[in-house]
C-alpha cells in the first residue's frame, strides 16, 4: 500500500472558525461592559480619561430611575448605597440624554456631598 505524500496543511477552516469564536467573544464582553440597561448617551468629543481605580459606575435612564451598579436605588438611598465605597474611588455617571438636567444635578450633588474626589460623565464618541 503506498501513502501519498503530506505537502501542505489547510488551515483555511481552522482560520474560520477562530473569527467566529472571536465574533461572538467580542459580541459578548461588549454587552457585559456596557450593561444591560438601555440609555441614549449624549455626544462629546473629549477623550477617554486614564483612571488608575475601578470605578463605580450610577445610572440614570430617562424616567430619573437610578442604580448603582446593578442594584437600583432612590435618590434618597443613594448615599446609604454608596456609603462603603472608599471616597478616592472614580464614580462615572451614565446618565440619559433626555434626562432632566435637575434630576442629574441632584444626582451629581448627591454625590459629591459624599465626598468622591473623582466624578466623571460616561459620553459616547460624536461621529
Amino acid at each position: 500500500m503506498d501513502e501519498k505524500e503530506f505537502d501542505y496543511l489547510n488551515v483555511i477552516p481552522l482560520v474560520d472558525v477562530m473569527l467566529v469564536l472571536l465574533t461572538i467573544v467580542l459580541t459578548t464582553s461588549t454587552f457585559i461592559a456596557t450593561g444591560g440597561i438601555q440609555l441614549e448617551l449624549p455626544k462629546a468629543s473629549a477623550s477617554k480619561e486614564n483612571l488608575p481605580l475601578t470605578p463605580r459606575t450610577v445610572v440614570v435612564n430617562k424616567e430619573g430611575r437610578l442604580w448603582v451598579e446593578s442594584t437600583e436605588v432612590t435618590l434618597d438611598t443613594l448615599a446609604a448605597a454608596l456609603d462603603p465605597v472608599e471616597r478616592s474611588t472614580p464614580m462615572i455617571v451614565r446618565a440619559d440624554k433626555n434626562l432632566s438636567l435637575q434630576m442629574f444635578v441632584d444626582v451629581y450633588e448627591a454625590i459629591k456631598r459624599l465626598g468622591f474626589t473623582t466624578l466623571s460623565l460616561q459620553t459616547e464618541q460624536q461621529p
